[in-house]
C-alpha cells in the first residue's frame, strides 16, 4: 500500500453530471500519488471509455464493472441482484485485503434505491473500511443514513444540461 494514513469516506450524490468523473479524478490523483485504488461499479455491465482510461494506469488501478448492458429500467432481476451481491462482496474484499489504498464504490447509491443492495449491506462495507483506506462512493439518491456516515458528502446540482435539448450522451465525454 502507499502513504495513506488516515482513510475517510466520501459521498458524491445529487441529480446532476459528474459524479463518477469525480470518482475517476481522485482514482487518477491517487494513483499519480502512488497509491493503489480498486474501482468497483455497480449498474455498468457495458464497456465504457472509463475502463480503457483507467486501463492505462497500469496496476496501479483494478476496475471491476458489474450489471446487465442496459441500465435497469423496471424492477431488478435475480441476476441483477445477483451481480451486486458479487460486487459487494468484491469492494469488501478489497476494502479488508491490504492492497488498496482507495475503494470506489461507484453508482452503490443507485444500486441501492434500485433495490440490489440493502441498507445494511451498505452499512456492513462501511464498518469493514480500514481507517487507513478510502472509500469513495457515487450515486444520485444517497440515504441520509449514509449522508451522516460519511466524512465529505458532495451533492450534484444539475443547473443547465445539454441532454434538455435533446444531446445524446457522447463517449468520451459522457460515457
Amino acid at each position: 500500500m502507499g502513504e495513506l494514513k488516515t482513510g475517510q469516506v466520501q459521498v458524491y450524490t445529487g441529480d446532476g453530471k459528474g459524479k463518477t468523473t469525480a470518482a475517476l479524478g481522485l482514482a487518477l490523483r491517487a494513483a499519480g500519488a502512488g497509491l493503489r485504488v480498486f474501482f468497483g461499479q455497480f449498474c455498468k455491465g457495458r464497456e465504457v471509455a472509463e475502463h480503457a482510461g483507467l486501463a492505462l494506469l497500469g496496476d496501479r488501478v483494478t476496475i471491476r464493472h458489474t450489471g446487465s448492458r442496459a441500465f435497469i429500467t423496471g424492477p431488478p432481476t435475480a441476476d441483477d441482484v445477483a451481480a451486486a451481491r458479487d460486487m459487494l462482496a468484491e469492494l469488501r474484499d478489497a476494502l479488508e485485503g491490504g492492497e488498496y489504498d482507495v475503494v470506489v464504490a461507484d453508482e452503490l447509491s443507485v444500486a441501492l434505491d434500485l433495490g440490489l443492495v440493502t441498507l445494511d449491506q451498505v452499512h456492513e462495507l462501511l464498518d469493514a473500511r480500514p481507517p487507513q483506506v478510502e472509500l469513495v462512493i457515487t450515486g444520485r439518491n444517497a440515504p441520509p443514513e449514509l449522508i451522516q456516515r460519511a466524512d465529505l458528502v458532495t451533492e450534484m446540482l444539475p443547473l443547465k444540461h445539454p441532454y434538455d435539448e435533446g444531446l445524446q450522451a457522447r463517449r468520451g465525454i459522457e460515457y
